[in-house]
């Protein structure tokens, strides 16, 4: 987007009607690049203490680049995670308002008010167990049902909605309990939310979430709620995503996010990714044909990825 095009819609769910969307790629991987220790369970959410700075040049690389929303640095925040770090609920909740706070300031500095969106990232409760659940879905009760996550997510939704942010990006949702809690407490609240799961492709060649269900089903769960604005997939390996674009789409009838990871993969035992990268910016135009209105990329993907991926997009208008 150049400086004299009109200014976007004010709320997202009007903007895609018009266009497709940029979205930022993997905040902590490229804080981790960069040189900061993000080896904590807290991962990226231990900087909005530690170094607020370094989040917030991060957001504005992403703009830079050509992305239009910052995903705030919140995934692991949770008033949980934080109390198991030894931090009281007053500090949690200012550095879960600090997150959003952040990403805000990336896009005023970056002359972007008015043409950017703040996402505040909602992970998983799997991501504060903080050994890779995010990836399995296997939960400990009383989190395994839809009752305890929705007791686990709802005072974080709230704060994060209070704290200002555009939309709230509920990422990396690995089984389907999860997508009907926060879908759930998303239409209490009134707030406007994307709902993306993590899938794999099993055998058969069926999209299935990381607990291995229907992702259709849940997909179609997300869609029906007033809430959503768009429904979709991230941190899934980029091979994975047309097929899991199309059915989001066919399914949810909303407006389709994809934002895969690198190709690698977390090993959560060992705290280390393996495989070798594979995204390809040509990979874009399969998803846009297949609904995709909201495209971007997850962990290991940074600012570079980001100006390529915005280049494919902007060459197929």
């Amino acid at each position: 987007m150049t400086s004299d095009e009109p200014p976007p819609p004010t709320s997202l769910s009007s903007a895609l009607t018009r266009d497709v969307v940029i979205l930022d790629g993997g905040l902590a991987t490229e804080l981790e690049r960069r040189g900061f220790d993000v080896s904590s369970d807290l991962w990226s959410a231990a900087l909005l203490r530690d170094a607020p700075a370094a989040v917030r040049d991060t957001h504005a690389a992403y703009f830079r680049a050509g992305a239009r929303v910052a995903t705030t640095a919140s995934y692991q925040a949770s008033f949980e995670g934080f109390a198991a770090a030894g931090l009281d609920a007053a500090e949690a909740e200012r550095l879960m308002r600090r997150s959003v706070g952040l990403a805000a300031q990336a896009r005023h500095d970056e002359g972007l008010d008015g043409r950017a969106w703040v996402a505040a990232s909602v992970g998983p409760y799997g991501a504060v167990l903080a050994e890779g659940q995010e990836y399995t879905g296997d939960y400990p009760a009383p989190r395994d049902t839809v009752a305890g996550l929705r007791d686990f997510h709802r005072a974080r939704l709230e704060l994060l909605l209070e704290a200002g942010a555009d939309v709230l990006a509920c990422e990396t949702i690995p089984r389907l309990a999860e997508v009907e809690a926060l879908v759930t407490e998303l239409d209490t609240l009134g707030a406007t939310a994307w709902i993306s799961l993590t899938t794999v492709i099993d055998t058969q060649g069926r999209v299935r979430t990381r607990r291995d269900e229907d992702a259709g089903e849940a997909f179609a769960l997300a869609g029906a709620a007033p809430s959503v604005v768009a429904v979709g997939v991230n941190c899934t390996a980029p091979a994975g995503v047309e097929a899991a674009v199309r059915l989001a789409a066919e399914r949810s009838g909303k407006p389709v996010i994809a934002y895969p990871n690198s190709g690698e993969t977390w090993d959560g035992a060992n705290r280390r990714w393996v495989g070798a990268p594979g995204l390809d910016g040509g990979d874009v135009a399969d998803w846009i044909s297949g609904g995709a209105r909201l495209v971007g990329g997850c962990c290991r993907i940074g600012p570079e990825d980001i100006e390529a991926l915005a280049g494919a997009v902007g060459r197929l208008r």
